[in-house]
């Protein structure tokens, strides 16, 4: 049982080593341990025991999903991670159904999640600088933010129920990188977001 799962949903490529995933899947892990709390940590990537996995979203308190941005979202493995667990979660343990009923099949679509009370937070390495984000000038997002840009994981996180931490994101990290910096932002990021809900106490969604 662990009130904090971290899915590292790096995928291994050419030009990418994924040891800032890794590093910051490390702090995240001592931060909840020095916390005494259980930890589960999955690789999207690796081998993974699908009931293992549902059983590990059903005692989380906290799920971190940590991934580098690839081709405008997530790496393709943390992509099949998710069809494949969440999928095989339908039968109730992580969804009871859509949330339509028969009776008025237009409404509701999405609120039939079995994950109220569990907490997710995204935490994502990212070529792009901040600048990217949020300004009209920007010729590719066009004024948009980060969060709009993940619309497709926070959308399916809601309809599973999970509820939504502060996301994090470190920028720039091929041209520009600020690396000792954003892991002490990391670090305040965990104590603001995550700690308050590992202090909560017990084990699973409250």
């Amino acid at each position: 049982m662990a009130n904090l799962m971290i899915i590292n949903g790096f995928q291994p490529n050419p030009v990418s080593t994924g040891r800032l995933n890794a590093a910051l899947v490390e702090r995240a892990r001592r931060f909840a341990q020095e916390r005494n709390a259980g930890v589960s940590l999955t690789h999207a990537a690796g081998d993974f025991d699908l009931e293992a996995e549902i059983e590990a979203h059903l005692a989380a308190r906290v799920i971190v999903f940590q991934f580098p941005l690839n081709s405008m979202g997530a790496p393709w493995s943390l992509k099949k991670y998710l069809d494949e667990v969440y999928t095989a979660g339908m039968d109730g343990r992580l969804s009871r159904g859509d949330g339509r009923s028969r009776r008025d099949p237009k409404r509701n679509y999405g609120t039939g999640g079995a994950l109220a009370g569990t907490k997710y937070m995204l935490s994502l390495t990212c070529n792009a600088p901040r600048e990217a984000f949020d300004s009209p000038d920007e010729p590719l997002f066009r004024g948009a933010g980060l969060d709009d840009l993940l619309l497709p994981l926070h959308a399916n996180a809601r309809f599973f129920g999970l509820e939504p931490l502060k996301t994090f994101a470190m920028f720039d990290v091929t041209k520009n990188p600020q690396i000792e910096l954003d892991f002490e932002r990391f670090e305040a990021h965990l104590e603001a977001e995550i700690a308050p809900c590992l202090s909560e106490g017990g084990i699973g969604r409250a």
